[in-house]
């Protein structure tokens, strides 16, 4: 498998020069939130979304100015819902850094959010990237819709496969859609190929979440050993779906129980994932996971043979083979 250094190649230049404009956009005359978005900066991933914009910019065309601005417009709307779901669930830790409700407390976490959005809202405006504002505000609100959906799913623990997977859409696939889509609009690149594109997102993005989903069995983790952390949060994840409509009744009664009252029971969690590991439920995970990067990869093969093509080929094996 591919390292993201190696994916990044064919836009590494474009990439660093990111990394400058997006310090700069972060800028405040306000101490404390220099302060704050200095440590955000310092403690940020790999950069995969904004990679995903530069690469199907290149793939479709060239890197533009709106390129540049796509790309910051989605780290920053990322990164705002990043520390707001820090605050929403009471999440202490991230990446293995302090979350910014850890160090500051929940009400400087959540005004740090909200300039953060309206940072990205500005940026566009200033730039006149109505288009990519569109975009990229339609996944926020389908992320929060999906997020909405889950919660109120997680009390009834009655989620169907289908239902799954449109709640994955919204939250996490919806978001990688928009980076592809942004990275096409950014060149100019016709509608039909924008939606292409968007597709192209979407299916690696479910792909991405139930590769989440596996390492709460251990499936791919470092240490091999299962988290249960999900089951913990009472989340239907896709084995534990599979296995309790693959339950005689009388187990599947258990399973919820657990699930529901016993969750922070470390015995009783460990007996869930048990089932799910026996039941068949990674192995019917991993099927599907693969389905999804199949329909990715057909779909990628249809775009012109260039460097960025074969980077995305190995971004989205990235996105299933890497390791937590």
């Amino acid at each position: 498998m591919e390292t993201v250094t190696e994916i990044k190649e064919p836009v590494i230049a474009e990439m660093e020069l990111f990394e400058k404009k997006f310090r700069a956009s972060l800028k405040s005359s306000a101490p404390l939130l220099d302060k704050i978005t200095h440590y955000i900066i310092k403690r940020k991933g790999k950069q995969v979304r904004p990679l995903f914009v530069f690469l199907t910019a290149k793939l479709t065309g060239k890197v533009t100015d709106s390129t540049y601005n796509a790309a910051a417009l989605i780290e920053l709307l990322h990164t705002a819902t990043l520390v707001h779901d820090d605050v929403v669930d009471d999440a202490y830790e991230r990446r293995g850094f302090f979350s910014l409700n850890a160090l500051w407390k929940n009400k400087i976490a959540v005004l740090v959010g909200d300039y953060l959005l309206s940072r990205g809202l500005l940026l566009s405006v200033e730039n006149g990237e109505f288009e990519m504002l569109k975009l990229v505000s339609k996944a926020v609100k389908e992320m929060s819709e999906g997020e909405l959906r889950q919660i109120e799913k997680t009390r009834k623990l009655n989620i169907t496969e289908d239902v799954y997977f449109e709640i994955i859409r919204q939250k996490t696939a919806t978001l990688i859609a928009a980076c592809c889509a942004t990275g096409g609009a950014s060149n100019g690149s016709d509608q039909k190929t924008i939606d292409k594109l968007h597709q192209l997102g979407e299916l690696t993005g479910i792909a991405f979440q139930i590769k989440d989903d596996l390492f709460d069995y251990g499936a791919g983790s470092k240490i091999g050993k299962p988290t249960g952390i999900d089951i913990k949060e009472k989340k239907m994840t896709l084995p534990l779906i599979y296995a309790l409509n693959h339950a005689d009744k009388a187990t599947r009664k258990k399973l919820i129980y657990i699930v529901k009252n016993k969750n922070n029971n470390n015995k009783k969690v460990a007996e869930v994932i048990d089932y799910v590991n026996t039941s068949g439920g990674i192995e019917y995970a991993t099927q599907k996971m693969n389905d999804y990067v199949t329909q990715a990869k057909v779909l990628l093969n249809e775009f012109p043979d260039n460097e960025a093509r074969k980077s995305l080929h190995g971004l989205i094996d990235y996105t299933v083979n890497r390791i937590k």
